[in-house]
C-alpha cells in the first residue's frame, strides 16, 4: 500500500460516501475534502468535515498507519495543530495533537470499493513482467489529455535542466554569457567528456575569451592547453607546435593552467566526438559567431539555430582526429543531430531561464522549436515506441524520458494521467 493511493482515494472521493465512522464509532460526513497540498505540511487544506454533531474546518492528514504521525514527529510541529481528521489505512495507535487533544481517525480501507482496490493492485503488480505498470494501456490514453500531459512533462524536464543554470548564475553574479559558455562547452563534451569539458569552462575567465575571440588559434590553444592536450612533444607537426607556443605565450598574460584536471577521454568515443574535434569546433563557433548568446536568444526556429551553428573544426582537422596522426580527408562539421542535442540540453534551457528572468513568457516559442527537433533514440524511447506511443519530435521524447524516470520507475502512477485514468475507469 502506498500513501499516494490514499491521497487519490480521498482527493477524488473514491470511497463510499454513505455511513462513515471514526475508529471510535463517531459518524463522519465529508462536505469538502480540501485542497491537495504537495508541499510541506498537512496533506489537505480547507477541508470541511462533520464529526458527531460538530462541523469542523481545517486540515486533513493522511498516513498508511496512525503511528506514522509520531514517526514523522507531527506532534511537535505547530503546522499540524489544525488537523481535524486523520485518514489512515491501518489504525494502530491513538494520535494526539501537541495540546494532548485526540485526533479523530478514519480507517479508509473499510470504505474503498473492492473494484478500485483490485485495479490498484493489478496496476502495481505489472512492473515485474512489463516495461511499464500500465503496459499497453499507455497507447490508449485520450490524445488530447496525453498531449497536454506530455507538454507539462517536457517543461518539468526543462525546469530540471534549469537548476544547474541557476546555480551557475549565482556563482557568476548573473553573467549570462559566461553561463551559456559553460553549459555549451559541457554539452560539446557529450556524455563521456561532459564533466571534463564543464570543468574546463568553469576554470576559464570568460573575459579572456571575449578578448581573444577574434583569433581562432588563440581560442584553440587555450581550450587544448587547459584540457591538457598540448603536453606532448610532436616533431614536425607545425599546427600542434604553433598551438603549444601560443598557449605558452597566453599563460604569461592570463591565469591558465593545464595541471588541475584529468584529460578528456578518447576511449569508447566515435572519432567525430573526440575532444580534439569538439574543442576545435567550439573555438570556431566563438570565432565566427561573436554574439552567439544574443543570436541564440533571438532565434525562433530550428533552422535559425542550424545556421548559427554551421561551423566546422579548423582545416587541420579535415585530415586528422588526433594530433600528429593523419587520416582520410573529411571536413569536421557540426551535424544537425549534434546541434539538436545542443538545442535540447543548452539552448532551450537558457532561452527559457533568461526569458523568465526578464519577465517574458516564451513557452510557445520553446514548444515551437522543440517540436521541430527530431526525437532522440535510446532504449527507453524505443520501448515506448514498441508500445505504439507516437513520439514525432524531441518534445515527446524528452517528455517520455521525464515520465519514465520521475514517474514510472518511482511507481508514481497515480500522478500520471494514464494511471489515474485506469483507476478512474474502475471506480
Amino acid at each position: 500500500m502506498r500513501e499516494d493511493f490514499l491521497h487519490y482515494i480521498w482527493k477524488y472521493q473514491k470511497f463510499r460516501m454513505g455511513k462513515l465512522y471514526t475508529s471510535n464509532n463517531e459518524p463522519v460526513q465529508v462536505f469538502e475534502v480540501g485542497s491537495h497540498n504537495l508541499l510541506a505540511g498537512p496533506d489537505f487544506f480547507n477541508s470541511k468535515v462533520e464529526i458527531g454533531e460538530q462541523l469542523w474546518a481545517g486540515t486533513v492528514e493522511i498516513h498508511i498507519k496512525s503511528s506514522d504521525w509520531y514517526a514523522h514527529h507531527h506532534e511537535q510541529d505547530p503546522n499540524y495543530n489544525n488537523v481535524i481528521l486523520h485518514v489512515v489505512w491501518e489504525d494502530d495507535v491513538n494520535v494526539y495533537r501537541k495540546d494532548n487533544t485526540a485526533i479523530p481517525t478514519l480507517v479508509l480501507k473499510d470504505y474503498i470499493p473492492p473494484q478500485v482496490l483490485v485495479a490498484y493492485q493489478e496496476l502495481f503488480h505489472q512492473h515485474k513482467v512489463k516495461f511499464l505498470n500500465c503496459g499497453n494501456e499507455v497507447s490508449n490514453a485520450s490524445s488530447l489529455v496525453w498531449e497536454n500531459w506530455l507538454e507539462r512533462l517536457y517543461f518539468e524536464r526543462l525546469e530540471k535542466k534549469w537548476n544547474l543554470v541557476d546555480h551557475l548564475l549565482k556563482e557568476s553574479k548573473n553573467d549570462w554569457e559566461r553561463v551559456f559558455f559553460i553549459m555549451l562547452t559541457k554539452n560539446f563534451g557529450v556524455k563521456i567528456n561532459g564533466d571534463a569539458f564543464f570543468e574546463i569552462a568553469k576554470q576559464l575567465d570568460f573575459s579572456m575569451i571575449r578578448k581573444i575571440q577574434n583569433n581562432v588559434m588563440q581560442l584553440e590553444s587555450v581550450f587544448f592547453g587547459v584540457a591538457g592536450l598540448l603536453s606532448e612533444d610532436i616533431q614536425g607537426d607545425y599546427y600542434y607546435n604553433g598551438l603549444k607556443k601560443e598557449f605558452q605565450f597566453l599563460k604569461t598574460k592570463f591565469p591558465l593552467s593545464e595541471n588541475y584536471m584529468q584529460k578528456p577521454q578518447f576511449f569508447k568515443l566515435r572519432p567525430p566526438n573526440f575532444p580534439t574535434i569538439r574543442l576545435s569546433q567550439l573555438a570556431n563557433l566563438y570565432f565566427l559567431q561573436r554574439n552567439i548568446f544574443s543570436e541564440v536568444l533571438a532565434a525562433k526556429s530550428v533552422e535559425e539555430v542550424y545556421e548559427l551553428f554551421a561551423v566546422a573544426a579548423s582545416p587541420y582537422w579535415d585530415s586528422h582526429y588526433t594530433f600528429g596522426k593523419e587520416s582520410g580527408t573529411n571536413p569536421k562539421k557540426l551535424t544537425k543531430k549534434f546541434i539538436d542535442l545542443l538545442i535540447i540540453n543548452t539552448i532551450l534551457p537558457i532561452k527559457m531561464g533568461y526569458s523568465k528572468h526578464m519577465g517574458r513568457d516564451v513557452s510557445e516559442e520553446v514548444v515551437q522549436i522543440i517540436s521541430e527537433v527530431k526525437a532522440e533514440s535510446n532504449n527507453v524511447i524505443n520501448n515506448f515506441k514498441e508500445l505504439n506511443v507516437s513520439l514525432p519530435s524531441a518534445l515527446e521524447s524528452q517528455a517520455t524520458l521525464q515520465l519514465y524516470n520521475e514517474y514510472c520507475i518511482k511507481n508514481k502512477c497515480l500522478q500520471c494521467v494514464v494511471g489515474h485514468g485506469l483507476l478512474k475507469g474502475k471506480a
